[in-house]
């Protein structure tokens, strides 16, 4: 019974979403397709993840999580990469500063003995890590490749003058981590005053002790600002390289030409 209450509640709620879509529809924004493929692929991919970790629980094997964060961190790459198109090694870069920033939060959670070493912390922690490091990894490679497009005659003056890539690039860099970071900054501020985080939301409903719930989040916080981080600086150091030769000349190929 509890189970069809669940679904039920579940296709009621798609009335916000109808709703949404005649929005778009009648705004001709063009938002009606991507709108119904996020709604079926959400479900779809949702109730898939929900029976393999079920079945991931039942097992206790700690390289089995692993192998399945590893899914999850290639999976994440890959979405960024097709975000960042025409960013040279955008799939290796965003895998490798996704991967590090996992492997760092969820290593420095299990030696401060934070969250114990089991399924049932490690792969919701993780998910989270690096889903929040998939966005910043989007956003930072996107931006670096369009303020390099649009700054180009700047940074050829700066390489004339005589500066090295790094120095030609720093100022595209600062701007990108500053922006990229802008959305976990504002709601990590925000939080408890505007707006109240999903781990401690679900805690509370699930009628665990408001005190206990925002204990468990303060440490989600402060782990995804951390592991956000390490994600966006890897990402800007890793992905400003492929723009310019040895010789730190600019790449015309990597700007589309």
């Amino acid at each position: 019974m509890q189970d069809l209450e669940t679904v039920g509640s579940a296709l009621l709620t798609l009335g916000l979403v109808a709703v949404a879509v005649a929005l778009s529809f009648f705004q001709k924004l063009d938002l009606e397709r991507d709108l119904g493929i996020a709604v079926v692929r959400s479900f779809v991919q949702l109730t898939a993840i929900g029976y393999v970790i079920d079945y991931v629980f039942g097992l206790e094997s700690l390289p089995t999580v692993a192998a399945l964060l590893a899914g999850m961190v290639l999976f994440a790459a890959w979405t960024s990469a097709r975000r960042a198109k025409g960013v040279p090694r955008a799939f290796p870069v965003a895998a490798g500063a996704i991967g590090v920033a996992a492997v760092a939060t969820l290593a420095i959670l299990l030696l401060l003995q934070i969250v114990p070493a089991t399924a049932r912390y490690l792969i919701p922690l993780g998910g989270m890590v690096i889903g929040n490091s998939m966005n910043t990894a989007s956003l930072t490679l996107t931006r670096i490749r369009d303020d390099v497009a649009e700054q180009r005659l700047k940074v050829e003056a700066a390489l004339a003058l005589g500066a090295t890539s790094r120095q030609a690039a720093t100022p595209i860099l600062r701007t990108a981590l500053r922006n990229a970071m802008i959305p976990l900054l504002d709601s990590t501020k925000t939080t408890g005053i505007i707006f109240l985080p999903g781990a401690m939301v679900g805690m509370i409903i699930a009628g665990a002790d408001p005190l206990e719930a925002v204990r468990l989040q303060i440490v989600v916080l402060y782990m995804l600002l951390g592991s956000v981080s390490i994600a966006a600086i890897l990402v800007g150091l890793l992905s400003y390289r492929s723009f310019f030769t040895r010789r730190h000349q600019l790449r015309t190929t990597a700007l589309g030409e």
